[in-house]
């Protein structure tokens, strides 16, 4: 009968996740490649965040959000790869049900603050290049440690209010999840109890938490590039361009993999397609993040041979 097929989701112990790909002779490559990329994000982000610590020349608005990003973009990569390099590596695809919950939560946690951390460094670099008399009067401390703060708590309300939404529905006997990790979406999707308040919820969410932040960021860059065609040197125009597109193009990877996830229609033709996809936003630009941003830049550099410099002096 119906409620017999209906069981109570205190009941049920696990999801099985299926990867991103099922063939057994892709396994191994998988775990090389995402154990690469994962060891290449952790680190790449962790020298960020030492070395804006230790160089005192960094302690200003533009580096304390770049090293909160690279904090957060840890975290981020942290909540879902290595569950995943673990069932690959031990042939086994279960998640716990308190697992899958937990990695709902935290996943939707980091990646609202690293869209809320994107749009606050647009913002610094539109008052740096628009208004730079001002720039140290408006990017005071008070309003770094506001913006922070802010966008904390609206992370974790956010994430608190869609895990607990999850935590209301009940799920049937297919569990199987194709995804490499407990992507809502799919989650909500095996629910076999009423999930119309879930899917509300995830779109008004994803627009007013994703839209609204990507039109912040759109308006900074806009500014500033009426502001670069007024700089009258040619070599001034092409750093400042230089800088903000590639700003512009871990903008463009991270919301245009992201949004299509979460607005595309998701269904059983596309699920592979949309795990495939996740991978972009996920894994690949956290690991960016740490040269687009930074490598490039004379004050990061300086700071890394002095962090380098005094690992070697306490050996």
């Amino acid at each position: 009968t119906r409620s017999m097929e209906r069981e109570n989701h205190t009941q049920i112990s696990e999801f099985i996740l299926l990867g991103l790909s099922e063939q057994e002779e892709m396994q191994s490559l998988l775990l090389g490649l995402f154990l690469s990329l994962y060891l290449l994000s952790f680190i790449g982000n962790l020298l960020i965040v030492l070395a804006t610590i230790t160089g005192s020349h960094l302690h200003t608005p533009m580096y304390f959000f770049l090293a909160n990003l690279s904090f957060v973009d840890i975290c981020f990569t942290s909540t879902t790869v290595p569950k995943m390099l673990l069932n690959i590596h031990t042939y086994n695809k279960a998640i716990t049900y308190q697992g899958c919950l937990a990695q709902i939560y935290f996943f939707i946690l980091f990646i609202q603050l690293d869209v809320f951390f994107l749009s606050i460094m647009a913002y610094d670099r539109f008052v740096a290049i628009c208004h730079p008399l001002h720039y140290m009067v408006i990017m005071n401390p008070r309003l770094c440690g506001l913006l922070l703060l802010f966008s904390w708590i609206l992370s974790v309300l956010d994430s608190l209010l869609r895990s607990l939404l999850v935590l209301r529905l009940s799920f049937c006997t297919n569990l199987e999840i194709p995804h490499f990790f407990c992507e809502i979406n799919q989650v909500i999707q095996l629910a076999c109890s009423d999930n119309l308040l879930n899917i509300i919820e995830m779109y008004f969410a994803t627009g007013v938490m994703g839209i609204i932040p990507l039109t912040g960021i759109l308006f900074s860059y806009s500014r500033i590039a009426f502001s670069i065609l007024r700089i009258t040197s040619a070599r001034g125009k092409y750093k400042a361009f230089s800088t903000c597109g590639s700003h512009l193009s871990v903008v463009s990877l991270f919301y245009g993999t992201g949004l299509g996830v979460y607005l595309s229609s998701t269904t059983i033709q596309n699920s592979r397609a949309s795990a495939i996809a996740s991978v972009m936003y996920t894994i690949v630009t956290p690991m960016l993040n740490p040269f687009i941003y930074s490598l490039r830049n004379k004050d990061i550099k300086q700071a890394l041979k002095s962090l380098v410099g005094i690992v070697t002096l306490n050996k």
